[in-house]
């Protein structure tokens, strides 16, 4: 398993954040860089959980959402992506800063079968935190 770590922080309040990445409206291929309208789709959805395919047609994942507003915290397991397969996913921590920013602490994991899906999980340490950080940062508002 592959797991990489990095925080970024918003001006933006906790609960504007987990409305950010809990948004599967018809508006979140225009909020997230990584999504476009073709490769976007909500299987289901209930009050605290989803299930979305989304992505591009070179990266799109399956994955089901859950999210605990109280506790700040979303999380989102792969169920399949392209790049990688089944497995793994993502964990978004919000927590409020004193000076009234928002630290987001995010952690990505794969559990890739095959010698390809290892091989480029292997390099996402290495690649992952940069090019995630600035992917995120528009949507999140986040340096």
């Amino acid at each position: 398993m592959t797991t990489v770590r990095f925080h970024l922080t918003s001006a933006l309040s906790a609960t504007e954040l987990m409305e950010i990445l809990t948004d599967f409206s018809s508006a979140r291929p225009d909020a997230w860089p990584s999504i476009d309208a073709d490769h976007f789709e909500v299987h289901a959805i209930g009050d605290d959980w989803a299930e979305v395919t989304e992505g591009t047609a070179s990266a799109w994942e399956r994955a089901r959402y859950d999210w605990d507003v109280e506790r700040r915290r979303v999380v989102v397991t792969t169920r399949d992506s392209k790049v990688f397969g089944p497995g793994g996913g993502w964990t978004f921590q919000l927590t409020p800063e004193d000076d009234g920013t928002t630290r987001i602490d995010v952690e990505l994991t794969r559990e890739p079968e095959g010698a390809k899906r290892k091989l480029l999980a292997a390099l996402l340490p290495l690649v992952a935190p940069s090019s995630l950080r600035k992917s995120f940062s528009r949507p999140l508002q986040a340096a």
